[in-house]
């Protein structure tokens, strides 16, 4: 789901003022402030990594910013190729920690979601969940024509990779070795309750309707008053994004992002969160190695989605993040780097080094941790 989209941030106000207005938002601005630590060494560092650019052209003629690392030597036959998909009004500069510990090792596709980052906006109407599954089918046949494929999906990231498992489950079945949903959900996502009281989060989520076309219907407007209304959306952000301290420049970064979605662009894709469920879509990662991983303070996509996830999708292992929020790439980088590195070896052994495809999944025992992975031959 969303990293604070403007519905959420008017749903906080509504609970701020019900709970004590004023003195209330003051209060938690003090406790942002206190949980935030200085790392100025993170200044210049977040979101510098770059690759080989690639445009692709989606389905419907839409543009779509790619990017891809590939190491000396890389052999594809032996190597999964890593493909990143991330939320909701962020863009591929999220998996920075992870693009920065796993580059060494494979190539790594990342790409910003249409309407997002350096993709085009796309015609009115293609903002869906579907569609996200169709150009991420696009980006994996133009970029990585040949081999295996490790999929990484965080948030909305998480449901276009169930969408492509819905729509392509040949390719899934064919040339997926491994796949990692963090923070997601497969259905039920307005069910959540955004950390409000019950009576509050029903509220919130009859707006949603309501609240999205007039995001889109008056988007330039509303853009006028984010500079103004800039220190109670940061305590908001916060306290949807972070479930403990992280450094300031961390938390500048995920707001600079979020910040720089579109307010008509968090509208258009308010409606398909409605609608998405993708339950069955989760029968096309039988005999795949899945990782779900969740922060246990996550209140966009709290634990018990990706309980169900788990529950439907057997092998599955479920890694719980403790006090984390929903940026748990930026947030616990060093466990989400070490879980997915370990996804990756055991997806790496599932390949075949004769057709660069799948071979049957070795069983493996429950505890025994994978070896780190080799780097490719030079």
């Amino acid at each position: 789901m969303a990293e604070a989209p403007l519905a959420v941030k008017i749903a906080g106000v509504v609970a701020a003022l019900a709970a004590g207005t004023t003195a209330g938002v003051l209060a938690e601005r003090r406790f942002v402030r206190r949980k935030l630590t200085a790392d100025p060494w993170l200044r210049d560092r977040l979101g510098s990594l770059r690759g080989e650019r690639v445009l692709v052209e989606s389905s419907d003629g839409t543009e779509l910013h790619v990017e891809v690392d590939t190491p000396p030597g890389f052999d594809p036959t032996r190597h999964p190729t890593v493909v990143f998909s991330h939320g909701y009004t962020l863009n591929h500069d999220t998996w920075h920690f992870q693009r920065e510990a796993m580059r060494p090792f494979t190539r790594l596709v990342f790409w910003d979601q249409r309407a997002h980052g350096r993709s085009k906006r796309g015609p009115a109407g293609s903002h869906t969940i579907d569609q996200l599954g169709h150009d991420l089918h696009r980006v994996i046949s133009d970029v990585v024509p040949e081999g295996p494929v490790m999929l990484v999906g965080h948030s909305m990231g998480g449901m276009t990779v169930m969408s492509l498992a819905a729509h392509y489950p040949e390719l899934i079945r064919q040339r997926v070795v491994g796949v990692a949903l963090l923070g997601t959900s497969a259905a039920g996502i307005m069910d959540v309750p955004l950390g409000l009281p019950a009576p509050l989060a029903r509220a919130a989520n009859r707006l949603t309707p309501v609240v999205a076309p007039q995001l889109v219907a008056r988007g330039p407007l509303i853009e006028a008053t984010r500079e103004r209304a800039s220190d109670l959306s940061k305590v908001i952000m916060h306290r949807y994004s972070f479930g403990s301290s992280v450094p300031v420049e961390v938390a500048e970064f995920t707001f600079d992002m979020i910040n720089a979605t579109p307010v008509e662009v968090v509208g258009e894709f308010l409606p398909t969160f409605q609608t998405h469920d993708k339950i069955q879509a989760l029968e096309s990662l039988e005999g795949i190695e899945v990782l779900v991983m969740v922060g246990t303070a996550d209140l966009m996509t709290p634990p018990q989605h990706s309980y169900e996830i788990v529950k439907r999708v057997a092998h599955a292992e479920l890694v719980l993040l403790p006090e984390t929020g929903h940026m748990l790439m930026v947030e616990r980088p060093d466990d989400v780097n070490r879980e997915l590195l370990a996804l990756f070896r055991r997806a790496e052994r599932s390949v075949d080094p004769v057709r660069g495809g799948k071979r049957a999944a070795e069983p493996r025992s429950a505890g025994v941790e994978p070896e780190d992975p080799e780097q490719p031959d030079a």
